[in-house]
């Protein structure tokens, strides 16, 4: 009798820190056999909200099993009618700190979240944001999610579904907000000064939001938002270069977690560089 395979659908409208690896977080060797993973993405664009639709329309294509619907602020109308079109199929959004306000929304029908407060928005004006600039947010960005115990998390409590739902079970979906506490208690520090340093660019990461988004929607002049932007980016640099600091005490204490997927999808686990994950 052969195991039973998990087709998982993932939605992309629009662009936040979290959804860029999604599925490479459940199978980061390419090697998975009991997931099957499809992506559909409206790429940048969130709007008009008929994007969001015709994108889940596309998805359902697939016929997935689980659902993970990322965009930035998830209570904007688009995803909400991306929702309405979900079913009984379980699903889990994934989105940033706006989305807070579409959590019983969220909750009535059913469906699981996973909101990071840290995944702050890009200081998105003409005049400050080119291709390049916008790379090394996101490289920054990526980095404090990895090192501050947020993508820990989104790893351990998507597995959790996904085995659930291998093993036939109704799976509990998460309904979790992950602030600096939490992301730190499950990153697996050894060292408490690595643990200081991480909730450290937690914080900042999480208070970019704050300044991006005045500096996008309330000024308007351009010599008050270009050095709000700019300082902005700063903090998020600033985040990313704390987090590396953290990851590298940890590495000279050999104290560095890691949990790699067993082939039958189950998360392993180690801290000494030449142990066996078991």
């Amino acid at each position: 009798m052969s195991e039973k395979v998990l087709k998982i659908g993932v939605l992309k409208n629009g662009t936040i820190g979290s959804s860029v690896l999604l599925s490479f977080l459940i199978d980061e060797r390419a090697e998975a056999e009991r997931v099957i993973f499809r992506e559909v993405s409206s790429g940048p664009k969130m709007h008009p909200p008929e994007e969001c639709v015709e994108t889940m329309n596309k998805l359902l294509e697939f016929e997935p099993e689980l659902i993970l619907m990322s965009s930035p602020n998830a209570a904007l109308k688009g995803p909400v009618k991306a929702r309405e079109l979900v079913g009984d199929i379980p699903a889990i959004v994934i989105s940033d700190a706006p989305t807070k306000k579409a959590v019983d929304e969220i909750k009535e029908k059913g469906l699981g979240y996973i909101i990071v407060e840290c995944d702050s928005m890009i200081g998105a004006r003409r005049p400050f944001l080119d291709p390049i600039e916008m790379s090394f947010f996101n490289a920054n960005l990526l980095k404090v999610l990895a090192g501050t115990g947020v993508f820990q998390i989104i790893v351990e409590e998507l597995n959790k579904v996904i085995m659930e739902m291998l093993e036939g079970k109704t799976p509990t979906l998460p309904q979790i907000i992950i602030d600096a506490e939490m992301a730190v208690s499950r990153a697996g520090f050894s060292n408490p000064y690595a643990e200081a340093k991480a909730i450290a660019a937690f914080e900042i990461a999480a208070q970019v939001s704050k300044i991006t988004g005045k500096a996008c929607f309330a000024m308007k002049e351009r010599e008050r938002y270009m050095p709000q932007l700019a300082a902005a980016h700063e903090m998020m640099k600033n985040a990313s270069e704390l987090t590396q600091i953290a990851r590298e005490i940890e590495k000279s204490n050999d104290t560095v977690m890691r949990t790699p997927h067993h082939k039958d999808q189950y998360l392993l686990k180690k801290t000494k560089l030449h142990e066996k994950e078991k």
